[in-house]
């Protein structure tokens, strides 16, 4: 069934879909009998409860950032079976992102490529946001499991990198009371100069200062950093050097790539859509083998969510293989459909 919705839903723009297709589910979840039915029917009947970083998650599939900016579908992603949702990325200042067209599909490739450019309405609108989530979920729920939040956060555009840190303590500060953990998103390929923050300076400025302040409060939040595939051996030695140092609660790998290698999409048809970051099957090996990377070098001290070309059990056994404590999906959920948690879950 879903085939044939995304067949047509397909011959309209990437982003337009993105947004009808979460309204329409949005109106859908509006109504409680039928809301009731989607969580029946595509929530996993039988899930297993997993603890990580000190929280307890339904089930061990979650949504990588970048689906749902800025908390505004969360009631309907949990009732589409969703463990976790990683909101975001957020930046102190609301801004528009890169000028659309911005979101492309490789449907050949099972692919996404995307140059949104961190476009969000500000953390303060998504804090206020998940306050009144957070409210709600409390005068309704007692024993059952709750969808674990994820904060991604990052820096607006205009920002220079010497000034980074403070966009992120910004963001970490505003997020703190309203989010279960936090992600350091310095990795995207879509914000100028924003992967120069993985270097290790740099990147240990924002992540000690941000433990500083994690460490000082009463309940500490997980604190992980998301990297991205391209990172050379010796780069992910610094990274993985510097989590123990600073002593973070884990990694997600990865962010989208820039790479277009082995593609099977025309190379014209590449050229016409030009820069941005590509997610997706083609991301699935790479993925893996930077899970599995952390993993063994960091003699598994290291917890690691695994995000990249994740489409089926079989790729998420695949993840979990290789270490990875919890799965993120995107684009498999774009072509799979909404049942994509329930067919995972049910194999895992």
């Amino acid at each position: 069934m879903y085939s044939l919705i995304r067949s047509i839903l397909f011959r309209f723009p990437t982003e337009t879909v993105h947004y009808f297709s979460m309204n329409c589910l949005q109106l859908a979840c509006s109504v409680p009998a039928l809301r009731r039915w989607i969580t029946r029917h595509f929530s996993a009947r039988r899930t297993k409860p997993m603890e990580a970083f000190g929280l307890r998650f339904k089930n061990q599939v979650g949504l990588a950032a970048g689906f749902d900016k800025n908390a505004r579908w969360l009631r309907e992603l949990e009732a589409l079976g969703f463990g976790a949702v990683e909101i975001g990325t957020v930046t102190p200042k609301a801004q528009d992102g890169n000028e659309k067209p911005r979101l492309f599909r490789l449907p050949k490739d099972k692919a996404l490529i995307n140059r949104m450019g961190f476009n969000n309405e500000g953390v303060k609108v998504v804090a206020e946001r998940l306050r009144r989530w957070k409210i709600a979920q409390e005068n309704v729920r007692q024993h059952k499991a709750r969808l674990i939040i994820g904060g991604n956060i990052g820096k607006n555009k205009i920002t220079p990198n010497e000034e980074a840190w403070k966009d992120y303590e910004t963001c970490f500060r505003e997020l703190f009371d309203v989010v279960d953990y936090f992600v350091v998103n310095v990795s995207s390929p879509n914000t100028p100069g924003l992967r120069a923050l993985q270097e290790k300076d740099a990147l240990h400025k924002i992540l000690s200062h941000l433990q500083a302040i994690n460490q000082q409060q009463p309940k500490p939040k997980p604190l992980l950093l998301k990297i991205a595939p391209d990172l050379t051996a010796s780069q992910i030695d610094d990274v993985i050097d510097l989590a123990l140092e600073v002593q973070l609660d884990g990694l997600v790998a990865t962010n989208t790539t820039i790479s277009r290698s082995n593609l099977l999409t025309n190379q014209d048809e590449l050229k016409a859509i030009g820069a941005g970051g590509l997610s997706g099957a083609p991301l699935r090996e790479r993925s893996t083998e930077i899970v599995q990377y952390i993993h063994r070098r960091s003699g598994g001290n290291i917890p690691v969510i695994a995000s990249g070309g994740i489409f089926t059990a079989e790729d998420a056994k695949e993840k979990l293989a290789a270490g990875a404590v919890l799965i993120q999906v995107w684009t498999g959920f774009i072509y799979v459909g909404p049942g994509i948690t329930r067919k995972i879950c049910s194999e895992l």
